[in-house]
């Protein structure tokens, strides 16, 4: 895929200072010389996307990220015009995601879409804690996995 305009040339006068790969497609890639890149087989983190995240919506190849049967069987369909705020579990959507604060209490409760290990629950609580730390610092946290 062709850079648009403007972003073509910027690419362009800083290729020199880039690292480039090639991916399993033949695609160019393109990274900094001194980026993370961790093994193929390093576990990637817990993480918590918005609704509407740009990972999501502008992502080429959706099923390197999600599988579309797992969000229409949980009811976020095309014609749904909804986008839940999915949770990444190493890399790929295992499930959605809710805040509410009441009381008090900001509680953070996801909705997997399928069975989750004691190791992946307990990484799911501990970045769960840290967001509701930086959502609501000064409420009592609640993560229900």
């Amino acid at each position: 895929m062709a850079l648009p305009g403007k972003l073509a040339e910027i690419v362009e006068a800083i290729r020199p200072e880039l690292v480039t790969f090639t991916d399993e497609d033949g695609r160019e890639l393109l990274d900094v010389p001194q980026g993370p890149r961790p093994d193929g087989d390093t576990p990637a983190p817990v993480r918590f996307l918005y609704d509407y995240d740009n990972l999501l919506l502008s992502h080429a190849d959706r099923s390197r990220v999600v599988l579309d049967v797992d969000y229409a069987a949980h009811g976020y369909t095309a014609d749904s015009n909804r986008q839940p705020s999915s949770l990444l579990v190493d890399g790929f959507v295992a499930g959605t995601w809710t805040v509410t604060r009441q009381k008090g209490v900001a509680t953070l409760a996801t909705r997997a879409f399928g069975r989750l290990t004691a190791a992946q629950q307990a990484a799911i609580s501990a970045e769960g804690e840290a967001l509701l730390g930086f959502l609501h610092p000064g409420a009592a946290h609640a993560v229900l996995c």
